[in-house]
């Protein structure tokens, strides 16, 4: 499968999905102007990964802002991992800042909406 690849732009956070090398992370700012649009693909090449994935995925999200558009759509992918872990192992690793309570609290609403294992990362 093909890796997909996004750089980060002033409002739209890096996007690193890429199976070969066991690597799928979501990176710095999420304020995209329309957030459904920017975050349909994304689903979609999980949704598309999902018919074939490695045993194990970890995703990562290191995050340093969300707003409340780009949290829904993390909803959405959120779940669309949630289906690949009915039948495969899928780990989020959520990274904060230890002043950021608000990403912090983020990832543990995130956890409680999906069911994935989610691990809490202080850096």
């Amino acid at each position: 499968m093909e890796p997909l690849i996004l750089q980060a732009t002033e409002d739209t956070p890096e996007i690193v999905f890429d199976p070969d090398q066991n690597t799928f992370k979501i990176s710095k700012i999420s304020v995209p102007e329309d957030a459904y649009e920017f975050y349909y693909p994304i689903i979609q090449w999980i949704k598309d990964y999902s018919k074939n994935p490695l045993d194990q995925t970890s995703v990562e999200f290191d995050l340093e802002y969300v707003n409340s558009a780009s949290a829904k759509q993390l909803i959405q992918l959120l779940l669309a991992l949630e289906d690949l872990g009915r039948e495969n192992n899928v780990t989020i690793k959520w990274y904060y800042e230890a002043i950021d309570e608000d990403m912090q609290m983020l990832g543990k609403r995130f956890k409680n909406l999906a069911d994935i294992d989610f691990e809490f990362i202080e850096i």
